[in-house]
Order: C-alpha cells, then sequence, then structure tokens
C-alpha cells in the first residue's frame, strides 16, 4: 500500500517513512505543503500523513483542497500544537484521524495502518486505464478481456504506473518504490523491465499505454 507523507521537519518525516516502510507501505515524502497537494492529487493513495504546519501551503489548506478535488483518501493530521479548536477543523475539513507531537511512532504506524486497512476495504480495488484492468484484490489483469500474467515484480511496476495516469515518472521513483532500493545500481533493470511490459501490455494492441518520455522517465497514458 502507499502512503503520501507530508512533513516540514526532515528529521521526523526520515523516521516516520522508515518506521511505516517497516510496516511494508511505499512511502512519497514531501517537505512543503503544495509539492504534498499536487502529489495527492496526481497519485492514488491509501493514506495520506499531513503536518499542518508546513511552508508553501499549511496542511489545513491542503486538506481542505483536497477534498474540494474529492480524493478520497484517509488523512492523518498530525501537529505540534493540538489545540481543540484546531482539531475540530480538520475533522470538519474531513481529516479521518488527529495525531498530536509529541507522539510514540507505534501509535503512529497503527492509526495509518488502521486507516489505509479501512481504505483499502471499502475503497478502490480496480485500476483502469482504456481496456487495461488491474484487480488490486485478485492481482488479476486483463486488457481487452484477455488475462496477462505477471509475476509479483512486474505487477509493482504497472501498479504504480497506473496509479499516476499522465504522470512523467523517473527512474529513480521506479527503482525507489518498485525495487525499494535507495540508491541506483547502474543497472538497466528499469528499461528490462519496461520491455516485458510493454510486450504483454501493449504489442498486441493498436493503443499503447507505457511511453518513454526520453531524458526524463516514463508516463502510462492512452496514445495512438
Amino acid at each position: 500500500m502507499r502512503v503520501l507523507l507530508a512533513e516540514d521537519d526532515k528529521k521526523v518525516a526520515q523516521h516516520i517513512r522508515a518506521a511505516l516502510r517497516e510496516q511494508g507501505f511505499t512511502v512519497d515524502m514531501f517537505h512543503r505543503g503544495d509539492e504534498a497537494l499536487d502529489a495527492a492529487v496526481a497519485t492514488s493513495y491509501d493514506a495520506i500523513v499531513l503536518d499542518v504546519m508546513m511552508p508553501g501551503r499549511d496542511g489545513l489548506s491542503v486538506l481542505r483542497v483536497l477534498r474540494e478535488k474529492r480524493v478520497a483518501a484517509p488523512v492523518l493530521l498530525v501537529t505540534a500544537r493540538g489545540e481543540v479548536s484546531e482539531r475540530v477543523e480538520g475533522l470538519m475539513l474531513g481529516a479521518d484521524d488527529y495525531l498530536a507531537k509529541p507522539f510514540a511512532m507505534t501509535e503512529l504506524v497503527a492509526r495509518v495502518v488502521a486507516l489505509a486497512r479501512r481504505a483499502n476495504t471499502q475503497g478502490m480495488t480496480l485500476l483502469k486505464m482504456e481496456d487495461l484492468t488491474m484487480n488490486l484484490i485478485t492481482r488479476e489483469v486483463t486488457r481487452a478481456g484477455e488475462k496477462i500474467e505477471l509475476p509479483m515484480r512486474e505487477f509493482a511496476l504497472l501498479e504504480f504506473l497506473m496509479r499516476s495516469p499522465g504522470r512523467v515518472l523517473s527512474r529513480t521513483q521506479l527503482i525507489e518504490n518498485v525495487w525499494q532500493w535507495h540508491f541506483d545500481t547502474g543497472t538497466n533493470v528499469v528499461e528490462v523491465y519496461i520491455q516485458r511490459l510493454r510486450k504483454k501490455v501493449d504489442e498486441p494492441h493498436a493503443v499503447k499505454l507505457i511511453h518513454t518520455v526520453r531524458g526524463v522517465g516514463y508516463v502510462m497514458k492512452p496514445e495512438a
């Protein structure tokens, strides 16, 4: 499952990301509210951890825009202040939970796990683009009604691409989020797996979905 973490304190953010990764989450980390908002609108997340006090745009403002844009991902608000009025405002804006600093890391992780599990049970289980469908529960992938067999890593790569339709994803982003490596190995593993996906997903069809943006990365969108 994928979590967006918006926290301006870089040291705290690193600790939270490490704790969530230990539980098997993929974590996209941002230190500015405006950057977090852009990512949350463009990408499907299972949960969002949102610090209230951030540069660029404060957490309550981010939350307000997300709900206006009907982004349904559950949000855990985190703040150092913790006043009742602020908690009430956050909950009224659509936050699903609230945690005041300082907090126990185990509690934050437990709350995120609960939110993500609830959302995953109640929310979207299918990813679709054109005639390509991915069922996140049964792990079945079909295109034009025909089943496509994908090993675990190919499935994870396709899922990451489908969760960010129209968004150009760099090689580094793919390595960090699909392979969970925090450094560039210098190998062509990404290119090899992209090529495998293209053979299975795109080659038999006129409309291609997986595209290379030269010098930048890869993007998933329908294009004849």
